[in-house]
């Protein structure tokens, strides 16, 4: 409507003043005109100094500023101001026209019509206006994209079933195809949904120095009135079987704000876990925990789903999937103590019943006298602590109970260092008399890995009675949630016997997360649980001496399970995310049909040095069971990382298992799973985007449409002054606008004179 009323009153569309240069068509004659029109406005002055009313100041400034105004609009006219452009020939210049043939194209946000409606309307078929007014002016080439882009013959031929959508690629696609040809322009009719993962900028800074202008027509709403989203879903990749998962989902939703809606975990189909959850307000995303127990083996797919509510515009967003390799393996950790102590028989009772953790435990019972308990074989551990890295580094965790600092050289000190630091695994220290300040770890190097300050020792041995209470990080971390949520877990901890500490540690160290604290007898805080990451992997401080007492203090009830539920879980998180010798990674777990599989794979030997000189081996398994063998290389560019990729045929989950040998003799192996299928991401933030789409055709000098105002596209294109063109001037002396500024500025006048009695 705007775009109407600017033509009536300017006689051309606003983007022609745009496009345009301004010119005034001055000549000797009309330089005489001006001369006599400046006279003219100088007698008009003199005629009102006449005027004796009596505002005869104010009268005097309107009525000659209305005459002013009026020769103003004459002297404009004389002046014949001229509009230059440079407009496209007709049939001498190819335009490329990108249409979306995604699945976000199909959802119906459009008064109920499809996205794709525009283009089946407007670019396909003898009815389709736009495509005849595009094609009266240009020689017209299609393309379609997705997740690829292909040349098509017409509009018609699109099915809009992409996976994916990837605007630079098709820009790239169509910049190379038309190569070499005079060019208008780009146009991209899209709802903007990216998912492509690259950047944009080289691609429109080519498209710019080449002086190629993107026409984008964004199609689609940008913001839906009814939607329920599972924004994301962070999981691991991997945990041990029977782990108790506490996984964060990122909810967002639009006109549904404050319901309440079940949110359910599907393992491939059976449901494990169910909890009402309420949506956030309009506008904000909310963070849920949501808790489940990965109680089978194998490469599971877990599905987080909210039922599709009343009303909803897309309801393919409303789950998410992850798949997460749970293994049943035993995980070996070793645990020390420097004196025999009930904490050391309550721990190894709390996990012995935990298949997948092997706690293999030394006791020194004396001078060089060691009791062991779960090893493997006879000659491990025989000499008391590891000597080297590679008897220490066979282990995934190790909790240090009360033993002094003294006990170790200064190279096993380094060396248990380099177990969290280089290796990557778990480090626990307990508290007793022989540990943190009492045991003299302050400034040696283990002391420097853990995450607390080690303060001065007690000058006497004493123990301080406390409460332990979770800190808001520890009340949804999932090793210290004793129950089946926040609150309950807040009232457990309330219930829970009081504990003990000879080791004073208050300060965390920064960067440092504390789970537990509690209050001393002195009304000080201090520290029962702390973590950090360290290098490669976490260390961290349990300042107390008698967590047996969550067990064995009588109130405590018989069935009573904290103790072993705590301890376990405590345990599985030390070994949870440990690197083996040989690792394997892909960038994503889930790849469309075609996508190649990008494989990284991480080769140390047993003192966990990079190793450059293996074979690596990987072995594909498909969905039906075929197998290949992929050499895998060293990349040279990195020490220990070896490279491959292969595409896959087959949707379904792969299995991947890599191999690594020296000398003929092993490295390690790794496993890993990778899903192939159509991905979802088309319907997630599937609103249209408009500030990419404007970006890209205001960074190309382009213009920016909707299908409201498409039908100025084909003008805008011929006017934007590529391909093929002529020059135009068109006059600008006889608007409309000046014609009726020129008669209101008259009839202003002679209305004035009349109501002050001057006419």
């Amino acid at each position: 409507m705007l775009d109407k009323l600017f033509r009536f009153l300017f006689k051309y569309p606003p983007l022609m003043f745009q496009q345009g240069d301004f010119s005034w068509g001055l000549s000797r004659p009309v330089l005489l005109v001006v001369a006599a029109g400046t006279a003219t406005a100088v007698l008009a002055l003199l005629t009102y100094r006449g005027v004796s009313a009596t505002d005869r100041a104010r009268d005097r400034v309107v009525l000659v500023g209305l005459r002013l105004a009026a020769l103003a609009v004459l002297l404009f006219c004389l002046f014949r101001p001229t509009l230059i452009l440079k407009a496209a020939v007709p049939q001498q210049n190819f335009l490329g026209v990108l249409l979306d043939d995604s699945r976000s194209m199909s959802i119906a946000d459009s008064d109920g019509q499809p996205r794709s409606a525009f283009i089946q309307q407007q670019l396909d078929g003898p009815n389709a206006r736009l495509l005849a007014a595009l094609s009266q002016r240009f020689v017209v080439r299609f393309f379609s994209f997705a997740s690829s882009s292909n040349r098509v013959a017409a509009a018609g031929n699109l099915k809009f079933g992409g996976t994916a959508t990837r605007l630079g690629q098709a820009l790239d696609r169509a910049r190379d195809e038309l190569a070499g040809l005079p060019l208008a322009g780009l146009v991209m009719v899209s709802d903007g949904a990216d998912t492509s993962d690259a950047a944009i900028d080289e691609t429109l800074a080519s498209l710019k120095a080449r002086s190629i202008p993107v026409f984008t027509v964004g199609v689609g709403q940008e913001r839906f009135a009814h939607d329920v989203q599972v924004t994301r879903v962070e999981t691991p990749r991997s945990v041990l079987k029977g782990t108790a998962l506490v996984v964060d989902v990122v909810l967002s939703q639009t006109g549904y704000g404050g319901q309440t809606v079940p949110l359910s975990v599907e393992d491939d189909g059976r449901i494990v876990s169910t909890q009402q959850v309420t949506l956030p307000p309009e506008g904000e995303s909310a963070t849920v925990k949501v808790r489940f127990t990965a109680a089978e083996p194998g490469a599971r797919l877990f599905k987080f789903k909210i039922p599709t509510q009343a009303g909803e515009q897309v309801t393919q967003n409303n789950a998410r999937d992850a798949l997460i390799q749970v293994n049943d393996r035993a995980e070996k950790a070793l645990y020390y103590e420097g004196e025999p102590r009930f904490e050391y028989k309550f721990v190894r009772r709390a996990v012995e019943d935990d298949k997948n953790l092997q706690v293999v435990s030394l006791a020194r019972t004396a001078e060089n006298k060691y009791y062991r308990q779960a090893v493997t074989n006879p000659d491990e551990l025989i000499a008391g602590f590891p000597k080297t890295r590679e008897e220490l580094f066979q282990y995934r965790a190790l909790i240090l109970g009360s033993v002094e600092a003294a006990s170790f050289t200064p190279e096993q000190l380094r060396m248990i260092a380099d177990f969290v630091n280089k290796r990557g695994g778990g480090l626990l220290m307990l508290g007793g008399r022989r540990s943190f300040a009492e045991g003299g770890w302050g400034g040696t190097p283990v002391g420097e890995v853990l995450p607390v300050v080690i303060e001065n020792a007690n000058a006497k041995y004493f123990s301080e009675f406390f409460q332990a209470r979770p800190t808001r990080a520890g009340s949804t971390f999932p090793v210290t949630q004793v129950a089946g949520d926040e609150k309950a877990s807040s009232a457990k901890w309330n219930d829970m016997p009081p504990v003990s500490s000879v080791n004073s540690v208050r300060q965390a160290k920064p960067g440092a997360t504390v789970l537990l604290t509690g209050v001393d007898n002195r009304r000080q805080d201090q520290i029962v649980l702390a973590y950090q990451r360290y290098g490669r992997g976490k260390a961290l401080a349990m300042p107390i001496q008698d967590s047996f007492m969550w067990r064995m203090d009588a109130k405590v009830p018989v069935a009573d399970t904290t103790h072993a539920m705590f301890w376990r879980r405590l345990i599985r998180w030390l070994v949870d995310g440990v690197p083996e010798q040989v690792n394997v990674s892909t960038t994503a777990d889930r790849v469309e049909p075609g996508e190649p599989i990008k494989l990284s794979v991480e080769v140390l030997d047993s003192a966990y040095v990079e190793v450059n000189d293996s074979r690596v081996l990987a072995k594909i398994t498909s969905p039906s069971g075929r197998t290949a063998e992929l050499p895998v290389e060293w990349t040279v560019t990195r020490d220990g990382e070896y490279r491959a990729s292969f595409v896959p045929d087959e949707s379904g989950i792969y299995d991947i298992r890599v191999s690594a040998d020296r000398a003929q003799k092993p490295l390690g192996a790794a496993a890993m799973h990778v899903r192939v299928s159509a991905g979802d991401a088309e319907y997630f933030d599937a609103g249209m985007r408009a500030p990419l789409l404007r970006r890209i055709a205001e960074d190309t000098g382009g213009r920016f449409f909707t299908p409201a105002n498409a039908t100025a596209l084909p003008e805008a294109i011929s006017y934007s002054g590529r391909g093929v063109t002529v020059v135009e001037e068109r006059e600008l002396w006889d608007m409309p606008a000046l014609f009726l500024a020129l008669v209101g500025f008259i009839a202003a006048e002679w209305g004035y004179r009349r109501m002050k009695g001057l006419a």
